[in-house]
């Protein structure tokens, strides 16, 4: 990261040096870090793509708690935008895509994500999976419904326009030849990202797009 690095580094030896010491870094002035993460707060509707060290996208952040990461070197900058954060000493471009330097292991028990109406939604596209429109009023549709057995989990649930809706009913799909145009499953990281952030940077799309 350069300059960037070679700051950050300065700041967190600063710290580390001042503990051992004896001294709060932020009663003596030799403060980079937190001035820098008080500019942070400034940009509170900022939002930061995090990325596992293996390049899979994890979540989204605060810029607040990127810059932390950043700073205690526990993250390395692969993306940033135009604005810049400043403290007396330091100069950090603020990051838009982060990637954590050690890997992280998730859980693979994805059916474990809470299911809601906007995450089906994202899933499918914004559209009904019988008809193929986009009409504003998207409702979701228990495939096999709950009133004939079906459960609520992913794999049973649908977005559907409500006309669609209430033509299926409590019907089930080969009762009245309704099946989705996709068997639904549960949803990768990418969905839960794109929902945390609507109005994703153009640089996080080259990450999302492999997950």
């Amino acid at each position: 990261m350069g300059n960037g690095a070679t700051a950050q580094r300065v700041a967190v030896n600063g710290h580390q040096a001042a503990r051992e010491n004896g001294r709060d870094p932020a009663q003596d002035g030799d403060a980079d870090a937190e001035v820098a993460v008080s500019a942070a707060r400034r940009l509170t509707r900022g939002r930061v793509l995090v990325l596992n060290a293996s390049y899979e996208p994890l979540n989204v952040c605060t810029v607040r708690r990127a810059l932390v990461l950043l700073l205690k070197e526990k993250a390395e900058v692969l993306e940033h935008g135009d604005d810049v954060l400043r403290s007396e000493t330091m100069r950090l471009d603020r990051p838009e895509v982060i990637r954590l330097v050690s890997f992280v292991r998730v859980p693979r028990d994805i059916h474990r994500r809470r299911i809601t109406r906007k995450a089906v939604l994202a899933r499918d596209g914004w559209t009904c999976q019988y008809c193929g429109s986009s009409k504003p009023a998207l409702t979701v549709d228990h495939v096999i419904p709950r009133s004939r057995g079906g459960e609520s989990v992913w794999e049973n649930i649908v977005a559907s326009c409500a006309p669609c809706n209430r033509k299926k009913g409590n019907r089930l799909p080969h009762e009245i030849r309704m099946h989705p145009k996709r068997n639904p499953r549960p949803p990768g990281p990418t969905v839960f990202i794109r929902i945390a952030a609507p109005r994703t940077p153009i640089t996080w799309e080259p990450y999302l797009l492999t997950a």
